[in-house]
Order: C-alpha cells, then sequence, then structure tokens
C-alpha cells in the first residue's frame, strides 16, 4: 500500500502485543512491521525495519525502555517514538521524553488515545494522554526537587533496575555494562538525591512514585 507508514511494536506481554497490532492495524495507512520483547531487541529490529513509529513499553526483561529510547535515537536522531506504558508517574514521562521518545500514553487511556498519538508522533508533534499531562501539570507545582530531574536517563533506568530488585550483576548484563560500572552509578545515584542507604532510596521512590503501581 502506498504511503503506508511503518510501526515497531515492543512490548513484553504477546497478547498485549498482539491486541495492540490489531487494533493498529485497523487504522488506514498504518502497518505493524514487527514486535519486540525487550529494548535490546527493539534496538536490533530498529536498525533492519527502519519503522517509521516505534511503540515502546518501559518496564520489560532484560533492557528496559528509557534505555532503548536513548540508543534508538542515538543511531537516528530522527526517530519516532511512542511510549505506551502502565506508568502514570510524571517522573516516568518525563525520563523518557529526556531520552527521546515523542509521545507518552497510559495503558489505561481508552484504545482511541493510542491510536491519535501515534498519529500525532507519525506527524511530528508531540502527545500526551490526558492523566499524564495533568500528572506533569501537578509536579511541576510542587516544587520539590525530583529524581526524573536530577537524574540522566541511564542513570534513572539503573535506579528503576535497582527498585525491581536486580543486583548489579543482571543490571551489567542488561545493559551491556561493567558490574563496576552500575556500583558505581548506584553511589553516584545516592549521592545526587542525597541518601546514604537502599532503604532511604526505596522510602524516596515510594514518595516519588518509582515503585511499580
Amino acid at each position: 500500500m502506498s504511503g503506508e507508514r511503518t510501526i515497531l511494536l515492543v512490548d513484553d506481554h504477546a497478547i498485549v502485543c498482539e491486541g495492540y497490532r490489531s487494533l493498529l492495524q485497523k487504522q488506514p495507512g498504518l502497518r505493524v512491521a514487527g514486535s519486540a520483547g525487550d529494548a535490546g531487541e527493539a534496538y536490533r529490529l530498529f536498525k533492519s525495519l527502519r519503522p517509521d513509529l516505534v511503540i515502546m513499553d518501559l518496564t520489560m526483561p532484560g533492557m528496559g525502555g528509557i534505555e532503548g529510547i536513548g540508543r534508538i535515537r542515538a543511531w537516528d536522531p530522527a526517530a519516532r517514538i511512542l511510549v505506551l506504558t502502565m506508568h502514570e508517574s510524571a517522573a516516568f514521562a518525563v525520563q523518557a521524553f529526556r531520552a527521546g521518545a515523542r509521545g507518552y500514553v497510559t495503558k489505561s487511556s481508552p484504545p482511541q488515545a493510542l491510536v491519535q498519538a501515534a498519529f500525532e508522533v507519525l506527524a511530528g508533534r508531540t502527545a500526551l494522554s490526558p492523566d499524564i499531562d495533568h500528572a506533569l501539570a501537578l509536579s511541576r507545582l510542587s516544587g520539590q526537587p525530583a529524581a526524573a530531574e536530577i537524574l540522566s536517563p541511564r542513570e534513572f533506568e539503573i535506579l528503576r533496575m535497582l527498585l525491581d530488585g536486580r543486583s548489579a550483576d543482571e543490571i551489567a548484563a542488561a545493559l551491556y555494562l561493567s558490574p563496576k560500572t552500575v556500583a558505581n552509578t548506584r553511589t553516584l545515584i545516592r549521592g545526587k538525591l542525597g541518601v546514604g542507604s537502599d532503604i532511604a532510596l526505596m522510602r524516596l521512590a515510594m514518595a516519588q512514585g518509582l515503585l511499580r503501581n
């Protein structure tokens, strides 16, 4: 089909992924060219498929979405990436955009919100689901320094993985880093956030909505 725009879906839940594939392929001019179960696979597929749009989850086994967004955008600065995630925290949206995403939709949004956001990002515009737009507005009003503002996308991704209970070795393997680099980054994260222990880090994460819902 002439003028067809291709999409790469990235989500580790196969049934969920198939549901989104069905929804998107019903839209005129859209075709799902491939799917990936983690961000590392998505990066490899992006280079071979060269899709017009990537729709990326954030929390997946192995490499997470924020790291994946950064790697794809480093390889192709023009890549258009839309986040589709369960995370309704402003912190995740801020970090996704800092990594290079152009849209952010939560999985609790109506299906039409995803479709509309896909067309918006394909047109070169920014897209936000209403709940995230509201969360970002509230976070700006709070005036409290947030991890999302202080940490780099790489540091935020490592923090997220630490909060998921992953070891330094597991994180290093997922992100293709050395365990020493991960350990040093963990120390740097604590310093930036002004906490001295993992317990204090967990409390801060809970207060800022960084843990899984």
